[in-house]
């Protein structure tokens, strides 16, 4: 008797170069690529680099900030500097997978710590001698309102609102501060600022092509010439950005973390978003030891 299976092709190279496609699947072109979202426009190749602000005086208290103003203690605004310094120079060693160049644009929440940290960051670019662009300030950055929690520690909100508070940390699409925003309310604002950010990327560009190697360590020599864009906001709303630029369900909100002064990488491949680095510290030194334990921290109260 004779064995089908055994006479199948097992991998692509078995098959030929006339091989078809899998049934159902669309010709090349005519449809966006798997992980590609609408969000993005397409054939963009650019990259995006999310910056945390640094260390706040509520953070030192561990009290819950939401949407309240809480100013840079004095190691907070170092942590800026020294992320803005490294940004200045990414070739050096060890590297970061950001081009060797200028920011295109500099975008921060409205809220004074990311502001203050966009600014010190910045100015550490200029220092470089690399011109910057005018910083703007976007709402929809800003971190996600806590409500009745803002300006509380872990120990009042626990007492006060046990139940919504366990709920936030186990289900955050369903449980939220009374009085405080909702992830899919935060989602559309998320998603309408990062297409302005993405929009404007793309203007006088060619687009990119996904028939080029996707896979670390066999990329193109050639110096990085893309455009990025430095966003400089909060952990919270960054959970958000990652949800939405690699299209995932708000119920991994929780997945992803972003620690005081850390620069995360997204680099936008033909329209397809790939997270190149997630919390780069080791621009801080010493300095990023207590602050990553504090970050820690915070993510497992569910504070932002």
């Amino acid at each position: 008797m004779v064995d089908p299976g055994r006479n199948r092709p097992v991998n692509s190279t078995q098959r030929g170069a006339n091989w078809p496609l899998d049934e159902g699947a669309p010709a090349i072109g005519e449809a966006p690529a798997s992980g590609a979202v609408p969000l993005i426009p397409a054939g963009l190749d650019a990259v995006l680099v999310l910056l945390r602000h640094g260390q706040t005086q509520f953070i030192v208290e561990n009290r819950f900030q939401g949407a309240m103003e809480a100013p840079l203690t004095a190691l907070g605004e170092r942590q800026a500097t020294l992320a803005g310094r490294r940004l200045a120079a990414p070739a050096a060693d060890p590297p970061i997978p950001v081009p060797d160049a200028p920011p295109f644009s500099i975008v921060h929440s409205q809220l004074g710590r990311a502001r203050r940290s966009a600014e010190l960051a910045a100015a550490q670019i200029e220092l470089a001698g690399r011109p910057t662009p005018p910083l703007r300030s976007d709402a929809g950055f800003s971190e996600i309102a806590q409500g009745a929690w803002e300006g509380l520690t872990d120990k009042e909100i626990t007492a006060r609102f046990g139940d919504s508070l366990a709920g936030w940390r186990r289900w955050p699409t369903l449980h939220h501060a009374p009085g405080g925003e909702s992830l899919d309310h935060v989602m559309v604002r998320v998603q309408a600022s990062l297409a302005v950010v993405l929009a404007d990327l793309k203007v006088g560009t060619e687009a990119g092509t996904h028939d080029r190697n996707q896979v670390l360590g066999y990329g193109d020599a050639a110096p990085d010439r893309r455009r990025w864009s430095l966003i400089v906001g909060h952990g919270g709303v960054f959970r958000v950005v990652a949800c939405a630029l690699l299209g995932l369900p708000l119920e991994h909100f929780w997945n992803f973390d972003f620690g005081l002064g850390a620069i995360s990488v997204v680099e936008i491949r033909a329209g397809r978003a790939v997270f190149r680095a997630l919390n780069l510290d080791s621009h801080l030194g010493a300095e990023a030891e207590a602050p990553a334990e504090e970050s820690a921290k915070r993510s497992e109260s569910g504070a932002l």
